[in-house]
């Protein structure tokens, strides 16, 4: 099986230079573009549309929605349309979601393993043009059905961390989202989604397994991991205390490192956030360093990596060094 490089896009800034970046991508033969969902950017499926417009090869990728914010059957619809808007090249990406973004808007994250099970269910049943009768948990829905016909199947991609969750996406996904840079962690994290597979007596070969990290490269390996250090801050906040115990990353540091972000203050992140801290949270560095590192990832047993923000000091230029350099040099070496 090949090797698969991706790249992660914020739908944030102007939307001409996102699409301009995703051009680019498609042209350095990158294999997957993934655009992030989240309620405080442009919206994804929006962004996404445009992108399949001026593009014609490459994946795209939501990466990842969620059951809470939305109800599966609109994501259903949407997945449908943004299906036969890029001829299908469409991937849908579906997680629990943030728990603390979730909350700000007044939204509980309940039942998460549930709650994803039955939107990925609905879902199915919808783009297959069946009237769906739903009696879940989480979900009930009465005589559903999409008025869109989709011959093009979607494929549906678990974004998962948790071992519950990774062995979820083993049983019913068409792939899984890893985000991790730690080779240990990605395996253990396979392991779980062979559990999964082994359960609904599938191979784990028939699942896409995409590991997702922080990513950041320059030529100037300083440059490159200041530009790491504000998304490293926002993983680290997040952490749960199970991550960083195998991080080897105390409660004391994530709870100075949520305080900085709450202040706002770059100056107290940039000396939290140290060069062994970015280490244990993203591949960041020069085009050698970066390359040695995304490596150790491949030889877990994945062929899919998708390079997540920031990036690089500068997204363009970035671009061309993992078009170029780095993965040419993957698909040459692995």
């Amino acid at each position: 099986m090949s090797i698969r490089v991706g790249v992660e896009l914020l739908p944030t800034g102007r939307i001409d230079k996102i699409v301009e970046l995703a051009c680019l991508s498609e042209s350095l033969g990158l294999d997957s573009i993934w655009v992030t969902d989240h309620y405080y950017n442009k919206n994804a499926y929006i962004i996404l549309t445009l992108i399949s417009q001026r593009t014609s090869r490459v994946l795209l990728g939501i990466g990842v929605t969620n059951p809470y914010v939305v109800h599966p059957a609109w994501t259903a619809g949407a997945a449908a349309t943004l299906q036969e808007a890029c001829n299908g090249r469409f991937v849908l990406g579906i997680g629990a979601g943030d728990k603390t973004t979730l909350e700000s808007i007044g939204i509980e994250r309940k039942k998460a393993l549930k709650a994803v099970r039955e939107c990925i269910e609905i879902i199915r049943k919808l783009l297959n043009c069946e009237t769906v009768t739903y009696d879940g948990e989480i979900f009930k829905i009465k005589n559903a059905r999409l008025n869109i016909k989709t011959s093009i199947r979607v494929p549906i991609y678990v974004g998962a961390q948790a071992p519950k969750m990774l062995q979820l996406a083993g049983e019913i996904a068409d792939g899984v989202i890893i985000n991790s840079s730690d080779p240990d962690m990605v395996r253990e994290a396979i392991r779980n989604v062979e559990i999964g597979a082994e359960k609904a007596n599938r191979k784990l070969e028939s699942i896409d397994i995409a590991v997702c990290t922080c990513f950041s490269v320059d030529e100037d390996e300083k440059k490159a991991l200041e530009a790491a250090k504000i998304v490293v801050a926002y993983i680290t906040a997040g952490l749960s205390r199970e991550a960083a115990e195998k991080l080897g990353i105390d409660q004391e540091t994530i709870e100075k490192v949520r305080q900085s972000l709450e202040k706002g203050s770059m100056e107290e992140i940039s000396k939290i956030i140290t060069e062994e801290h970015i280490s244990k949270l993203a591949i960041a560095g020069t085009p050698e360093q970066c390359i040695e590192k995304i490596i150790k990832i491949l030889k877990t047993g994945t062929r899919h990596i998708i390079l997540g923000s920031p990036l690089g000091p500068e997204k363009k230029k970035a671009l061309e060094i993992i078009g170029r350099k780095i993965a040419q040099t993957l698909k040459e070496k692995i």
